[in-house]
């Protein structure tokens, strides 16, 4: 199999190690690995098929030669470095927002819409997490019976926020626990430990935040359909990985919780976890380091028609970032577009 120059941008951050991790574990063809972060990481050497990578300073001719760059070094990183990088000739998978609902770049979970990588011009957008892991379990539920709505509220975890946010959870929760004063907020707007924070990213004059708009917005263009409605809460939990979110869903024709179960059980990425009279059910340490996203509580809701409720589980840094981005260079590596 031809190999290919790799370039991970934002290389040392929390989903920059995992998809170093990720690219080591799914065994992708990487020729030459080019780990890429900002002056102050620079020197830094990070392991890779048993050897130590050193880490460079991004710069826009960090990408001659480079085929393929995913990029985890935010918005602003992304909108100045992804256009130099395909001027270049790389193909860029970028997990920032900065182009997610931008209509000339393609908005690709790969088991639900992997056709959307062929129209790519050169961008290729990775979805915010918490809208991967819901869409790979609405995907199989639309295409059988309909979505009209989806109300959903999230559980997520402080690793969606950084590296710096696992280390704030860390210094706070050992300063209550050891009765000391707990350091004030820097990544998350109020105490995390032992707490839940119902605000991600900024507020919108709605009373929205832009995480809410984001889960709104991004699944109706995965899904090709504009008609879903999505009614988001989104909160903050003093959890290292794993986003969990509560979905309710409406659909325009019956759909049994016998028949739900069975098509998730047979779709690509997604793992049913559900046998409540045995206590079975997903948790977000049930889901670290795992791939699949979880789903469990499946029931139905009788105040509506044409109801269920769901239990959506999922590694935020894996599926929700690293994997789904590797899993869209296999994508363009199987269908020879890059």
């Amino acid at each position: 199999m031809k190999g290919y120059t790799v370039a991970v941008v934002g290389a040392t951050g929390a989903v920059g190690r995992e998809m170093i991790k990720t690219l080591e574990q799914r065994n992708f063809p990487v020729k030459k690995l080019v780990l890429l972060a900002s002056k102050r990481s620079a020197g830094k050497k990070l392991p890779f098929k048993g050897e130590e990578v050193e880490v460079q300073e991004l710069r826009p001719e960090s990408f001659e030669g480079v085929d393929i760059a995913l990029f985890s070094a935010g918005g602003e990183r992304s909108k100045e470095f992804a256009p130099e990088a395909v001027k270049r000739g790389a193909v860029v998978i970028d997990n920032s927002s900065a182009f997610r609902m931008d209509p000339d770049v393609p908005l690709v979970v790969p088991e639900v819409n992997p056709e959307d990588v062929e129209w790519h011009k050169g961008i290729i957008a990775n979805p915010n997490c918490s809208t991967i892991q819901m869409v790979v379990v609405l995907k199989p539920l639309h295409d059988f019976a309909k979505i009209k709505r989806v109300v959903v509220s999230t559980y997520q975890a402080v690793s969606g926020a950084g590296a710096a946010a696992i280390e704030e959870l860390k210094e706070q929760t050992r300063a209550v626990l050891e009765g000391k004063p707990v350091p004030p907020p820097k990544k998350i707007p109020k105490q995390i430990a032992f707490n839940c924070v119902p605000h991600i990213d900024k507020f919108f004059e709605s009373g929205y935040t832009r995480e809410e708009l984001k889960m709104v917005n991004e699944t109706k263009k995965i899904m090709h359909d504009d008609s879903i409605k999505v009614s988001p809460t989104c909160v903050r939990v003093p959890v290292f990985i794993g986003h969990s979110e509560a979905v309710n869903l409406e659909f325009e024709r019956p759909i049994s919780v016998e028949e739900a179960r069975e098509l998730l059980s047979k779709a690509p990425g997604v793992k049913v976890v559900d046998d409540f009279e045995n206590l079975i059910y997903p948790t977000p340490i049930d889901v670290a380091g795992k791939d699949e996203v979880l789903v469990g509580r499946i029931r139905k809701d009788d105040t509506i028609e044409n109801g269920l409720n769901l239990w959506i589980v999922g590694d935020n840094l894996r599926k929700g970032a690293a994997l789904n981005a590797v899993q869209i260079a296999e994508l363009l590596v199987e269908k020879g577009l890059v």
